[in-house]
């Protein structure tokens, strides 16, 4: 102990720890390399994230290491020997954040302020440590993470009734436009918008649910009101109106898919994006006898619509679709039963005979929730539902490390998607915005 202890002296005499983190100022689906440097050969380290969030809860990762005969750690290239994560992990200090010990349960991280970067504080500590407080930090720097690049343009829309923002990429344009509708529990959810028009998108996020035309009326929308919003992205001066995709996720797929179907302003668009995709929202009051319950109190739904219906008339006839189509499914989606949903919607295409347009991203051990790369994982969370009107916790499941993985892979095939049926074949070789 007292051999160590001079070591230690040492080391803060001769050694000074040095980190760093490049890009320091990025997209939030950007890598970027954290190095310590000049720490004693052999010395064992711990590399800790983090973020204090927007409603005031704060948020930690950390990796156990240990440096190399030159004194230097790189967590691209070095094992984690422990911590929230294990192993060559290069964004493990993102996708491994989790609410600090006593912190409120069933938490979830949201960036509601795209206007603002995600602050993230990465440290370096002496030994291999779980508990932070009190503990004196060698070195410590601030990465900035964005989900806007520079010249993105953040547009709110009030006309028509409408609830959304409009986000536009730098220049004049025209840009490929996508409508962008999110799920269940309502609100104005920006930061996937604010992302894709940084890579080159005109992304118009709607409000459906909780809408200021509901809130007035206390009428839920009509199929109108899509179509409204589609001509809206479709009309709009720097938007290429005949190049415009549809991107939704849990209830949000629903009404993609009946849009693209059935509707006679929207079906003749060249493209349909999907993400985790599931039927029909009705089922949930007729089957709600059917919900599960985990030990510690977790909804889980996806029994809610099983066994699939076998009437055509209970499902979207999918069959005419006439544009592409990408589904992204978890395949440990507790909330609902994507899995099966996604082949049933692959048999009904191949007996149609528009399979070739379908594309299918199917990940093991992946839940719900799949979010931009390096969002950390909630495998359940608190859910204010606009049908329900009150909150209860939601299983969504997935397992941490394949599920950040699922995330990473799904939105890299996600861009591509887009860019090869959006963009214009001669200019395929664009490439998006990246570093900030």
């Amino acid at each position: 102990q007292g051999h160590w202890s001079y070591f230690i002296r040492r080391m803060d005499k001769k050694h000074c720890v040095k980190l760093s983190v490049q890009p320091s100022r990025a997209l939030v689906d950007e890598k970027f390399i954290v190095l310590v440097q000049n720490a004693p050969p052999g010395f064992q380290m711990t590399i800790h994230s983090l973020h204090h969030s927007e409603d005031g809860h704060s948020w930690e990762a950390f990796g156990h290491y240990t440096a190399d005969a030159t004194g230097t750690v790189n967590v691209s290239q070095d094992h984690s020997v422990g911590g929230t994560y294990s192993g060559v992990e290069p964004m493990g200090l993102l996708w491994s954040l989790r609410p600090v010990p006593g912190s409120k349960s069933w938490l979830r991280f949201r960036k509601m302020n795209v206007e603002t970067p995600m602050e993230v504080t990465i440290s370096v500590y002496q030994g291999h440590q779980t508990v932070f407080v009190d503990q004196v930090q060698l070195a410590s720097v601030v990465a900035e993470r964005w989900y806007m690049a520079p010249g993105v343009r953040r547009i709110p829309v009030t006309e028509s009734d409408l609830t959304a923002t409009l986000f536009l990429p730098p220049g004049p344009g025209p840009f490929p436009g996508v409508l962008d509708l999110w799920g269940g529990a309502g609100q104005l959810v920006e930061y996937r918008s604010a992302l894709l028009a940084s890579h080159g998108f005109a992304s118009l996020a709607l409000d459906y649910l909780t809408a200021k035309i509901t809130l007035k009326t206390g009428k839920m929308v009509e199929n109108d009101y899509f179509e409204t919003a589609y001509k809206f992205l479709q009309e709009h001066p720097q938007v290429s109106g005949s190049r415009i995709a549809m991107m939704g996720l849990s209830f949000g797929t629903a009404m993609t898919l009946k849009m693209a179907v059935y509707s006679e302003v929207m079906k003749v668009r060249r493209i349909c994006f999907r993400n985790m995709d599931y039927k029909c929202y009705l089922f949930v009051c007729l089957n709600s006898k059917k919900v599960r319950f985990t030990e510690e109190k977790q909804a889980i739904y996806r029994d809610l619509l099983l066994p699939i219906p076998t009437d055509p008339g209970m499902k979207v006839d999918v069959g005419r679709l006439q544009c592409p189509l990408l589904l992204i499914v978890g395949e440990d989606d507790q909330n609902w039963a994507a899995p099966e949903f996604a082949q049933d919607i692959k048999e009904m295409m191949e007996q149609a005979g528009n399979s070739h347009l379908l594309t299918l991203l199917s990940y093991p051990n992946t839940g719900h929730l799949i979010e931009p790369p390096y969002s950390p994982h909630t495998r359940a969370g608190m859910l204010k539902a606009v049908h329900v009107n009150k909150m209860f916790v939601v299983l969504w499941g997935g397992e941490t490390m394949a599920h950040s993985c699922a995330q990473e892979d799904a939105w890299r095939k996600t861009l591509a998607f887009l860019w090869e049926n959006l963009y214009d074949r001669k200019n395929s070789a664009v490439t998006s915005m990246s570093h900030l």
